[in-house]
């Protein structure tokens, strides 16, 4: 979700979850922040994490391996190279 910040990057995790009494499931989210120590990873690259000692305050997740790149698309590359 985000990588602005040194050494550590923000994930977002989706889940889904049934509802007790109507049984429709809803989608439920939270974020996370991961450490990164070589800053390798950026927005929108699904990765995994797991779970470490305290790194920081709010930081006790570390990112493991990239499950997928991030796609950009024709138009998001022409406006960069600008």
């Amino acid at each position: 979700m985000s990588d602005k910040m040194a050494k550590t990057v923000v994930v977002l995790v989706e889940r889904l979850k049934q509802h007790p009494k109507y049984h429709r499931y809803y989608r439920v989210s939270k974020k996370y922040k991961a450490h990164d120590q070589n800053g390798e990873f950026k927005m929108g690259d699904k990765v995994i994490i797991e779970e470490c000692r305290p790194i920081s305050a709010d930081k006790c997740w570390k990112v493991i391996k990239k499950a997928e790149a991030a796609v950009i698309s024709g138009e998001e590359k022409g406006a960069k190279k600008q």
